[in-house]
């Protein structure tokens, strides 16, 4: 006899294990089924491991920063292996970490390919053994993967995913990371900060281009000033293998084609949803461009089946999808006062070097919705800490509503940024005016002072420009 549940949960990354955890605390007997390792990709092959490489690239450049601290060293190195090694490690010591969690709070995790097979039924197939389980809501929670793109597809050898950029076994020369948004920009960051030959080519006209145009270009400077070649409103039309080498057919905006050769290529050109073969179709689940359709609390529409994270769509965070899991559970166990997601309240990060942080409205956005707008801006450069730390490059930027004083938006690039963000998340959430940030007093001295001074340089009252 089959298995019963009040949820079941499909996928254990992010969105998925924080749903099964939210909803076993609410007196829900819960089980998550997981094809691979606890995590999924965020902790295993995403934002953990990414971030274990880039701190060793962080070491790697101050390094190279050792006489203006004050210290000497000669003929240092790095070893490759012992980088990724660590890398991994760092993935398998969470992922098992996710494994405690599920046990301390009484889930149960089930090995194998899930399906839906039935009205509240799910079919769990592991070496070619099927078994059915029942529950009366079953949340769909099995991620995304990197999309392929025609003529360009990953061969897993010369052209890599972000799988292949994480565990490479030897250091190419050169590069060619296709797009420029997070991913892309990540890997960039990583390898040439290691000294390899990098070109970035994104198909718009500036690279991460969901930030704010004034962040961008200052990245783009920076990239550049590091030695990155940045080409963008320009297409890979084609990609050809040779032995060891790639050749890249790229084409500019105003149709001007050139050829470029390069050892490895990263393609980093967004993401679909893993939608195949769990039994949508069949379920009466709709799905639009690879991602679930669901309503504002997770439903999908058809009774008791939910969806959460990067199976229904951007942004494509795993906080994102960490908040959606703890909606959904809620919503299942009838808890009162609970809010949709509002995803102007989300921010986004990206952690190369330098970082860049980001939440709300752009500048841009801003003014194309009609608002009358006041913005203020603080450079790191008036920051005591940020010179102490020897990082004084970066600019906080902030956006306020001229009229009611709301924090429509806040944009940040420079060091430890994306430690920074949530000053500015927990003012929207709580919905500060500017009056009251500019009452609020942070602590010296401190990068989180320039949050402070970018919301007083919005009315011209900034104290250290």
């Amino acid at each position: 006899m089959a298995e019963n549940y009040d949820v079941v949960v499909i996928g254990s990354g992010p969105a998925g294990y924080v749903c099964a955890i939210r909803a076993s605390q609410l007196g829900l007997k819960t089980a998550i089924v997981e094809r691979d390792r606890l995590g999924g990709i965020c902790l295993n092959w995403g934002c953990i491991p990414t971030k274990a490489l880039l701190r060793s690239s962080e070491i790697w450049h101050l390094m190279h920063r050792l006489e203006e601290f004050g210290f000497s060293a000669d003929n240092f190195k790095f070893d490759l292996k012992k980088i990724v090694d660590r890398s991994r490690k760092v993935a398998s010591q969470l992922s098992g970490g996710v494994g405690f969690l599920m046990k301390k709070h009484k889930i149960t995790v089930i090995t194998g390919d899930a399906k839906l097979s039935g009205k509240g039924k799910i079919s769990v197939t592991k070496d070619g053994k099927t078994d059915e389980i029942s529950a009366k809501n079953i949340v769909l929670a099995t991620g995304a993967r990197a999309r392929a793109l025609p003529g360009l597809e990953p061969d897993g050898k010369l052209i890599w995913t972000y799988r292949e950029a994480m565990v490479p076994n030897a250091m190419p020369k050169s590069l060619l990371v296709v797009g420029s948004g997070a991913i892309g920009i990540e890997f960039a960051s990583f390898y040439r900060t290691l000294g390899v030959d990098v070109t970035v080519v994104e198909v718009l006209d500036r690279v991460l281009p969901v930030e704010d145009e004034e962040i961008s270009a200052l990245a783009h400077k920076a990239f550049a000033k590091q030695g990155m070649n940045i080409k963008t409103a320009t297409t890979v039309e084609k990609l050809e293998k040779g032995e060891n080498t790639v050749t890249a057919t790229l084409k500019t905006k105003d149709g001007k084609t050139e050829t470029l050769t390069v050892d490895r290529v990263i393609l980093a050109v967004g993401i679909v949803g893993n939608v195949e073969n769990i039994g949508l179709e069949q379920a009466g689940v709709k799905v639009d461009r690879t991602h679930v359709v669901i309503d504002q609390w997770g439903a999908t529409g058809v009774g008791g089946i939910w969806a959460i994270g990067d199976l229904v769509g951007a942004p494509w965070l795993a906080h994102k999808g960490m908040h959606e899991g703890v909606i959904v559970a809620e919503r299942i166990a009838g808890v009162e006062g609970v809010h949709p997601l509002d995803t102007s309240k989300i921010p986004g990060c990206t952690y190369c070097m330098p970082q860049v942080a980001s939440i709300g409205l752009t500048e841009a956005r801003a003014k194309a919705e009609g608002r009358k707008i006041k913005v203020g801006r603080f450079p790191f450069i008036g920051n005591g800490k940020a010179i102490a730390l020897g990082e004084p490059e970066g600019l906080i930027k902030t956006i306020f509503d001229a009229e009611t004083g709301e924090l429509l938006g806040a944009h940040m690039i420079g060091a430890e940024v994306t430690e920074l963000i949530h000053g500015y998340t927990i003012a929207r959430t709580l919905e500060s005016t500017e009056a009251e940030l500019v009452g609020t007093i942070f602590p010296h001295p401190t990068l989180s002072e320039m949050l402070h001074e970018a919301v007083l340089a919005a009315d011209g009252r900034a104290l250290h420009i």
